[in-house]
Parts: C-alpha cells; structure tokens; sequence
C-alpha cells in the first residue's frame, strides 16, 4: 500500500481510517497491471487487504519499569517499540494511519490503564508530503496496571497482551504481536527495574501537560481555528520562560488539519498566534480545542517539556479570555472517525464507472448472454409492439435487479454492522481470513475455468420462472437475474461482497446500483430499440473461452494473498497453506468431476462426499494458527549476535535452516511444536538465533565451513562458560533437545 498512491484513489479523504482499508483492499487490482484492472471492471472487484504481522521493520517488546508486584500498587509498564530507519507508528490521533494499541489478557481483579502517549512528531514520505501524526527511532509508551489488593506474596505473575500497530515508510504493513512480562510478587514496595524503571519515568516526566507559565485561548470560523498561547497572568515577560520554537498543534479529535500548514506569529507580547484549516473528518461543531502543541525548543525554561497540553474552550468575539490549559490527563481516548457518509463525488466516480462497466460485462457470462434476445422478444410479444409498453417492461425488469441487489447491499449492512461490534475492523489483517479469502477466490477460479459448475438446477427454476407473462413475471425475471438465473456471476460478485464489509454503508448501496444499473442497461436498451437485437453476436464457445479467460485474475489474487500470508506467519505455517490449498483445489476437482451432467446418482454422492472432505481437511491442514505467547520468536543469526550473548551469559540456541531443506522444516515442526521444549526454552531464557540460508550468504557459508559443513540442517548450542559449542546431529527430536539444553 505505497503512500505514494494515496492521491491517486483518494475516494474517501474524509474518512480517514476506512480510506486506509479501502487503499489497502484495493492494491491487488493494482498490482497485476491491466488484468486485475480488467478484473475490477468486470465487478467492481475491490480486491483484498494486506496484512503483515511484524515483519523486521518495527521491533515491539513489552518492559516493566518495576521490579516486582505489590498488592495495590500500580505496576509500570511500557511498551516498546523500535524502529527501523525511515519507518515509524501512529499517536493517539493519527491522521491517515492507526493508532498503537494493546488489548490486555489479565488474570481476575487486576486492570490497565491506558497508554500514555508521548508527545508525537509529523511523519512525512519520503517525498515530503505529511502522512500522519506519530514516532519513529526508540519509543517507549508507558501504561499502568493495578493488580487487586488482595493479591498475595510469593510467586510470579506473567502479565499478557496483544499489540496493534500500523508501520509505515513509503509503503504500510499493520502489525501485530503477542507481548508479556513475567513479575515476581513481593510484600514490599517494589524497586525500580534497573534496566527500564528510570527510561520509563524519564518516559512519563517529559509527557505533554499544563505549565503555569502559559495559557491559551481558541476561536475558529467555518474554515480555519485560531489559537492564541501567550504567557499566563502574573508572568508576563518574566524570564523563566522558555523561547519556543518550530511550533505544531497536534489534535487530539482532527478537528484541525493534521496534513495542511499552521501559520505562526508572534503575539507582540511573548506569546504566539496559529491559523490552523479545519480537518474534514473531525467533530462538526467541538465545544472545546484540545491537542498538544510542540516546540522544538521545548516549553520549560530548561526545555524540558516538548509538547504543552491545550484544552481551551471555543469563545467567540475578538476579546475572549484565554483558557489555561489543561492538567495532564492521558491522552488516552482515540478519537472516532466519522461513521458511514458517501464519499466525495470527485473520487467516488472512478469507483462508480468501474462499478457500472462491472455489471455491463456480467452480461456476457454464458448463463445471461442468450438470455438477452430471448427476454427482449418476449417483452415485444407481451407488448403487442407497442414501444411504450415494451419500454415499460424494460424498466421492470430494471427495477427487479435493482430491488435484489439493494436486497443484497442491505444484507450485507447488517452482517458489518455486527462485524464492527465483534470487532471486524482490520479483519483482513487476519491471517485465517487471508487464508479464506484465497480459497474462495481459488474455488471460484476454479468453476470459472471450467473444472464445475454453479447451480445448475437453479438455472432450471430460473428460467421456468422466467416464462411467465405479465409485469410481475418481468420484474421477477429481474430478480432472478441476479440471484438465481445468473450463478456464474458469483465469481465476479465476491470481491464486492467483501467490499461492502469494508465500505460504508451508503457507498456500498450506490456501488451496488451502480453495478446492477450495469446488468440491467443492455435490457433498457434493447427494449426501447428492439431491433437491435439482431446486432447481437451469437451465443457461441466463444463465451465459454472469454469465461475462461477471466479465471486468470481470480488465480493471480490468490497469488498475491498468498504473498500476503506469508508476511504474516512462520515458514512451516505457510507451506500448510499452500498444502491445505492443493487439497480444497483436488476437493472441487473431484467434486465436478463426479457430479459432471449424466452421472448416476451414487457417483454423484461419492463426489459430494469425498470432495467435501477434502475441503474439510484442506481447511484443517491449512488454517493459520494464531502465536502463542510461549512460541520461539527467532532473531537474526551473526556472529555479534553470538558474542553479545555469550558476554551476558545466556544459552543460546543457533539454527542454520533454508526454506528448501525438507529436514529442516520437519525438524522445526518436530521439535519447537513441543510444550515441554517450548516451556523449557521460556524458563531458561535461552536465546534463539536463526541464520537462514535460503538465500546465499557468505557469512553463514563461512560459518558452517568452520565446523566442516557445507549444508543444513546443523544446529548449536552455545552454554555459558564453555567455549565450544554443543553440535546437534541433522535429524532432531524433543528429548535431544531437551538433553542439549539441560545438561
């Protein structure tokens, strides 16, 4: 999802949160260059989203900043996050992007804070446009918890969560991980963690917050807010106060433009004034202008404070009096984005004009094309040839597609409406829907190229329905158009379908007229000019080749999720995809195969049977299977890596692996799938490196050459105070493991 692109299909700029997943939903179509270009006309195909969790590009850790519990008193934590060069994560409010968070798995009585965010910066791409509100380099977001007061001495306490993340460069890949922190519980009050208790606190001294020295007051207009911070009452001109500089405000709800410049002057009196534009998708009409405005200089006479917390009431008049501003309360509540609305029309249109030439090409499908002509006579001969009456029924048959597509746009509000409060949201940032989603599009791939077919006993009850006379008969001609005499349109359809979940929900219905105003035009053109009916081509094989042909966007989708996948679980969990894959594609195979025309009726239920099953059993083999907060997370293997360890007296465990060494993955599937090993490596806190010679690298080379290898598996074990390592033979198992480790 290069940011670059952002312009390119700003459809809903003033939605800024289901802008990013309709940008995200719509890379594949972008891509694979004019084919998915093809493929998003034929049906509005918006594609699907892009999710890697993790990736190396931020590195996030959960830290305690005490050394202990104590029954009652708050315990500090902080979540951490490195990033890499030129990348960064998102503030509270973010502006285009989303925003950290961490969703909590607590033992009984115990709660979280939120988190405490630092003051932010202003993200650019590296073209220098504004893309957000948010951090980069070594950030630490500090968050309390309170266990219950009657938590006894003795022990230890592993406290969970999951973290959320969007990391962004010139491109974006949400992440997500499970983090935790093990304490001890003691009678005591707890000590400091020598490590993080004082970065953690020097964390929560610079937070933004009020200072005595100055005070702000805000008006605003009906397109720019003004801001006046000027040294408070009693300390005018006193010298105590910092000189900022490069001042920003940073809204904490979007009601200012957080990607439009601020302009700033001096007052006159040693205070400042900012002309900020309003943002489009903040409150309507706030009462109160609150945000952290940042100085680069900082705000305190040692310039110490870098971001001065503002909450000034709204006044209007030229002499308001200034609002000091606010305590310093976390800024904790992620202000919502505006729901639902209709795009604006100067993007909505591209989106539309695919939408429409989508629902035009479901004519050509071979189930709806031969159907064309026929209907059109039939609506000439109930006419009498009466042109008006002709038109008429045109326009039923208009109204019956157009009925059963809101039918379905509206059927599918309600499914988002309980997806939000179940909490779809990112739901493409699922591995197990990125896995459904490919199997979907591989199956439907599948039918189009021929390998079965969709209903075809209810293209039988269409087209009996289809005979009858009457506007009734046409306007439910039209219906089934749709949903019963056109199943081979169902491919095309699914990409809207999942669409829809993401869209809001007035876009979704002018979409899908769009789409069914498509389906419908050639009716409402042919009944106005039936003779235009002998200008049609012929149905003929051609139709079944250009069907065909159209399965190639749909499989060159299910590559790319599968790319996607792949950025979000581990290697041996990848290639359980690609198998469960292959079994779901022998599934349908032997499903169309067995069920063909003229198959008797115990072939027929053997088919049924046995391609369910391997459906089943594709789904089973290749589910992803989320993380558990005990599994290996694996760093990179160097020769520092190696030292640096050592020097802190760790066991470390070095695995040198190649995705296509098959004893390599048996190994890891093997041994690190194993409880005890899993338990045993988390107790002893052994580090784990990998060096992965998929790809040639000299330096694994040359390491493997140390010990006379020249191939993996080989796998070392590092113990402190040995200067040799321990050499694990090339076939493992737990209890060699467990035995290397322990002895």
């Amino acid at each position: 999802m290069p940011l670059s692109r952002v312009r390119g299909i700003a459809i809903f700029q003033s939605h800024r949160e289901t802008y990013l997943r309709f940008k995200i939903m719509m890379l594949p179509f972008r891509r694979f260059n004019w084919v998915l270009v093809l493929a998003a006309a034929l049906a509005c195909s918006l594609g699907t989203a892009a999710r890697a969790a993790g990736g190396g590009q931020v590195r996030v850790t959960l830290v305690a900043g005490d050394a202990s519990i104590q029954a009652g008193h708050p315990v500090l934590l902080a979540l951490h996050l490195v990033h890499q060069p030129h990348w960064h994560t998102y503030w509270s409010y973010p502006g285009t992007g989303l925003t950290t968070s961490l969703t909590w798995t607590l033992p009984p009585g115990w709660k979280a804070g939120e988190i405490q965010w630092p003051a932010p910066d202003l993200l650019k791409d590296s073209r220098a446009n504004i893309v957000g509100n948010g951090y980069d380099g070594d950030v630490l977001l500090p968050v309390e918890l309170t266990p219950p007061a009657s938590l006894p001495p003795g022990g230890t306490i592993e406290l969970k969560a999951t973290a959320d993340w969007l990391m962004c460069s010139d491109e974006c890949v949400p992440g997500e991980a499970p983090v935790s922190v093990t304490l001890p519980v003691g009678a005591a009050a707890p000590a400091a963690d020598p490590e993080w208790g004082a970065k953690i606190r020097a964390v929560i001294g610079r937070l933004p917050a009020g200072d005595s020295l100055w005070a702000a007051s805000a008006t605003h207009d009906a397109s720019s807010v003004t801001l006046s911070v000027g040294r408070s009452a009693g300390n005018s001109g006193a010298g105590g106060a910092a000189a900022p500089s490069a001042l920003h405000f940073f809204s904490d709800d979007g009601f200012v433009a957080y990607d439009q410049p601020q302009t700033v002057k001096s007052d006159g009196r040693g205070g400042f004034l900012l002309t900020m534009p309003i943002g489009s998708d903040g409150p309507k009409d706030p009462a109160r202008l609150t945000g952290v405005l940042t100085s680069q200089t900082g705000w305190n006479p040692d310039g110490s404070l870098k971001g001065l917390r503002v909450d000034a009431a709204f006044v209007t008049g030229s002499g308001a009096a200034a609002g000091a501003p606010g305590s310093t309360g976390n800024l904790t509540a992620r202000p919502g984005a505006a729901a639902g609305g209709a795009a604006p029309a100067a993007g909505l249109l591209p989106t539309l004009a695919l939408a429409l030439i989508g629902g035009l090409i479901l004519n050509l499908m071979p189930c709806v094309f031969p159907v064309l002509g026929i209907k059109i006579l039939g609506f000439v001969n109930q006419a009498g040839h009466d042109r008006s009456k002709v038109a008429g029924h045109g326009l039923v048959f208009a109204s019956g597609v157009l009925l059963s597509f809101w039918t379905l746009a509206g059927v599918l509000a309600v499914l988002r409406a309980g997806g939000s409060e179940l909490g779809w949201g990112f739901q493409l940032q699922s591995p197990g829907f990125v896995y459904a989603l490919a199997a979907v599009m591989l199956v439907f791939a599948l039918n189009m190229s021929g390998v079965f077919e969709f209903g075809l006993s209810a293209t039988g009850v269409g087209s009996g329905l289809q005979m009858k006379s009457g506007l009734a008969g046409t306007f439910f001609t039209g219906v089934l158009a749709t949903v019963v005499a056109t199943p081979c349109s169902a491919p095309f359809l699914a990409p809207a379908l999942g669409a829809a979940l993401a869209l809001p929900v007035i876009d979704s219905f002018v979409i899908f007229t769009a789409i069914a105003v498509g389906l419908s035009t050639p009716y409402l053109l042919l009944s106005i000019f039936p003779g235009a009916v002998r200008a049609l081509p012929r149905p003929g094989a051609w139709m079944e080749t250009f069907k065909q042909f159209m399965a190639f966007p749909l499989y060159a989708t299910v590559g790319y999720l599968l790319w996607v996948l792949a950025g979000q679980v581990q290697e041996a969990e990848l290639l359980s995809a690609f198998l469960g894959l292959v079994l779901a594609a022998m599934g349908i195979w032997i499903y169309g195969r067995w069920r063909a025309p003229g198959a008797s009726a115990g072939r027929a239920r053997f088919g049924l049977v046995a391609g369910l099953a391997l459906l089943a059993a594709g789904g089973w083999c290749g589910w992803p299977r989320p993380a558990a907060p005990g599994d290996i997370v694996w760093a990179a293997w160097s020769p520092e890596a190696v030292a640096q360890l050592r020097a802190d007296g760790r066991i470390v465990y070095v695995d040198f692996t190649a995705r296509w060494c098959a004893t390599c993955q048996a190994n890891k599937r093997l041994v690190f799938h194993s409880d005890e090993v899993l338990r045993a490596f988390r107790d002893g806190k052994i580090a784990t490196l990998r060096g992965d010679w998929t790809n040639r690298d000299p330096r694994i080379t040359a390491e493997l050459a140390k010990y006379d290898r020249s191939a993996v598996p080989f796998n070392l074990i590092w113990k402190p105070g040995h200067d040799q390592p321990i050499i694990l033979p090339e076939l493992l198992a737990p209890a060699i493991v467990l035995k290397a480790v322990r002895d």
